[in-house]
């Protein structure tokens, strides 16, 4: 399986010619759109977002992640594989979180030049055809890198908003605690409690929840939490005491 996530959005043509270049390439397996609405420009907060959606896929699949805001210039091209999935796309952080909580990690600089590489487009003339590649079992198209020594709050929660849904629904890059005490999120001044879904609180009232990504998440029933609290991705949220 094949798993594109990125910043491109759902119009235009960047999603449809990356499925083409993979078509072109012979690619049977399913092709997932996981996410087109990645935080645009920002490598950091999608890494958190892509760590959060790696748990739900097939063993094996393999990740094109484009967040590229440094495309054409000389941030390095890679694919890494980490506890058995695989990951095509720019040297820039994105690959980060996932690479750090893993227990084995390889990773590769991908030294192909294509015949047609965009300076504005690597996701489609490099990314694609070595995803297709390592996805129908051939081999990297780079040389190995050495281990990366990440730092320790590399695998850290994040304690900011990554992504703000449709709903207005503001997803942060905690996790939710791993002990009994449910303490309450500190959000724009307002200190919210802990509801197991949306319709456990009142209509209006803001709360937060464990998402169906296993990250916490702010929103407001019946509401947009992004409106209420004026959120927007890099917002900070910190937790605080009952």
């Amino acid at each position: 399986m094949i798993a594109l996530f990125t910043d491109f959005g759902w119009s235009g043509p960047y999603v449809g010619q990356m499925h083409a270049v993979l078509a072109r390439a012979g690619v049977t397996d399913p092709v997932i759109d996981l996410m087109h609405d990645a935080p645009a420009f920002d490598p950091l907060a999608s890494a958190h977002l892509l760590a959060a959606l790696v748990p739900s896929m097939p063993a094996g699949t393999v990740f094109v992640g484009v967040i590229d805001p440094g495309v054409g210039t000389a941030r390095a091209p890679v694919v890494v594989e980490a506890d058995g999935q695989w990951f095509v796309g720019p040297d820039n952080g994105l690959f980060d979180v996932v690479s750090a909580r893993a227990t084995d990690t390889r990773r590769w600089r991908i030294t192909r030049a294509p015949e047609r590489q965009s300076v504005t487009f690597h996701g489609r003339d490099l990314f694609a055809p070595v995803a297709a590649e390592i996805a129908q079992g051939g081999s990297v198209p780079g040389r190995a890198l050495p281990l990366t020594e990440y730092p320790d709050d590399t695998a850290a929660d994040r304690e900011a908003i990554i992504y703000i849904d449709a709903f207005g629904n503001a997803v942060t890059g905690l996790r939710p605690p791993r002990n009994r005490i449910v303490p309450v999120l500190n959000v724009a001044g307002r200190c919210l409690s802990h509801r197991r879904t949306f319709a456990d609180a009142a209509p209006g009232e803001a709360l937060w929840l464990v998402n169906s990504m296993d990250l916490v998440e702010i929103a407001v029933n019946r509401g947009s939490a992004a409106e209420m609290f004026g959120l927007s991705v890099g917002s900070r949220v910190t937790w605080g005491v009952n």
